[in-house]
């Protein structure tokens, strides 16, 4: 089943926080993403039905393997051009936020060229969001 954008992004959230705070519960999401917590709720129940994520009895929610793959997917993508647009001189904050558009939009075949371009500079653009 293909996912959307902003499932992408929640996605990508739960890994993040999850990588930070070691849980994950639907507030911390909206906190994160300064999304409301009844549209947090709706997505997590659109992403469990769809077995991207599980909710366990506590409210603790984990990602599936598909669900991981894709949050690693977009989190390695996110990381990568962000350090790569800073590297050649863009703002860190609007190579951020240009990232953060770019992530969902490239294909892979391209991420992959960009990528394989880039190695040969030996340069590392594995730059984690905070």
């Amino acid at each position: 089943m293909a996912i959307h954008e902003s499932g992408e992004d929640y996605l990508e959230a739960i890994l993040m926080i999850k990588k930070r705070n070691g849980n994950v519960r639907s507030i911390d999401i909206a906190h994160e993403l300064s999304f409301s917590k009844p549209s947090v709720s709706v997505a997590m129940k659109n992403l469990k039905a769809s077995n991207y994520i599980t909710i366990d009895e506590n409210g603790f929610i984990n990602l599936t393997e598909t669900g991981q793959e894709i949050a690693d997917k977009i989190y390695e993508r996110h990381t990568f051009l962000t350090g790569w647009l800073t590297s050649i001189g863009v703002d860190p904050k609007v190579a951020a936020e240009d990232a953060c558009k770019m992530e969902h939009a490239i294909s892979a075949e391209s991420f992959a060229a960009i990528k394989k371009s880039i190695a040969g500079t030996n340069e590392n653009y594995s730059n984690p969001r905070k």
